[in-house]
């Protein structure tokens, strides 16, 4: 959504009512261009220095944090598919009974058990929403900033522990697939990605993304979802992918999503349609029917994640989100602990 403030006194305000009857129709019913602000330019196309300092700035903060105070959530929480056999050594007063190897006591003639390793190797791919809706952000950073911020800060914790990651860049296609692989060089390739890949595509279809994603990785993968939901049903391939995959979903959320301004006559832009509409949140039953219905849509989110048994983080752009994240490992790993 995009806010453009019009005059109070020139424009007449429309009921909650009206507004939503529009709904339908918003194509043939824009407001009046006299009443609009100029469309904004777009940006300017950043050099290669630019885009390589904005990525060098990005991996200096997030490796630090994954040195520091997310070092071991990540490695504690997504265990390896299994355990690799390495040796064997005489048997110590403690060990567990089931782990002697017979064949080896039997032909040495003293206790020997087996040592193991687990097999830390992961493969985690990151499933980014670049539709034209996570270009906003009414604070400091938008949704798609924070969401390569993020994915950046995953990124490096599976590299740390030796785990490939791929990337999956979807709007109303997928635009983007880069099979995952090792790799300082490799990482800071998704990260330019995330960041300035332009998409053809400016909706949302989930759908398309997690269709693909499940032809293209066969084998059980660690899943990161990032993205606003801001798009329809698409339960039937979320259950699917859950079944397959380590699936967990990152919410990216702007609080003027949630709570309108207090500003007057205003008209909501839909980013990724264009579909414009005038209300005024001056209201204030208006704005606790827009309020209403935000909480509507996350509680009907809420409910098929969980569902088909999928964990979710809610990421908000005017709050820090290294202390939700560290908040969902922790208790991830409390709950696989218990089973």
């Amino acid at each position: 959504m995009k806010f453009h403030k019009l005059n109070p006194f020139r424009d007449r305000a429309l009921t909650y009512e009206e507004a939503t009857s529009l709904s339908g129709r918003l194509r043939t019913n824009r407001v009046p261009s006299s009443q609009q602000k100029e469309a904004p330019q777009p940006l300017p196309t950043k050099t290669p220095a630019e885009i390589l300092k904005k990525i060098r700035a990005l991996e200096i903060k997030t490796k630090g944090l994954v040195q520091t105070v997310f070092a071991g959530d990540y490695h504690s929480v997504f265990k390896g598919r299994g355990m690799n056999f390495e040796d064997v050594r005489e048997y110590q007063p403690g060990d567990e009974i089931r782990a002697i190897d017979w064949n080896v006591t039997a032909r040495l003639g003293t206790a020997f058990v087996k040592k193991f390793t687990e097999e830390r190797e992961l493969t985690v791919v990151l499933v980014v929403d670049v539709s034209a809706s996570g270009n906003f952000g009414s604070v400091a950073q938008s949704k798609r900033e924070l969401a390569a911020e993020v994915a950046c800060l995953l990124a490096f914790s599976a590299i740390r522990n030796n785990d490939k990651v791929g990337l999956l860049l979807f709007s109303d296609r997928v635009e983007l697939f880069i099979p995952p692989k090792k790799g300082r060089s490799h990482t800071l390739r998704i990260i330019r990605e995330i960041l300035f890949f332009e998409p053809a595509g400016r909706g949302t279809a989930p759908a398309l993304a997690l269709d693909y994603l499940n032809k293209v990785v066969t084998r059980r993968a660690v899943v990161f979802f990032v993205s606003d939901f801001q798009t329809g049903d698409f339960s039937r391939e979320l259950s699917v992918s859950g079944r397959r995959h380590d699936f967990i979903a990152v919410h990216i959320q702007d609080q003027r999503e949630e709570v309108l301004p207090n500003v007057g006559l205003i008209t909501l832009e839909d980013a990724e349609t264009g579909e414009q509409i005038e209300i005024n949140t001056a209201d204030r039953t208006t704005r606790a029917r827009f309020s209403a219905l935000a909480e509507t849509r996350r509680t009907e989110l809420n409910r098929t994640l969980r569902r088909n048994s999928i964990d979710a983080i809610l990421l908000r752009t005017d709050e820090d989100y290294l202390p939700a994240l560290r908040s969902f490992f922790k208790q991830r790993e409390r709950r696989l602990a218990v089973r």
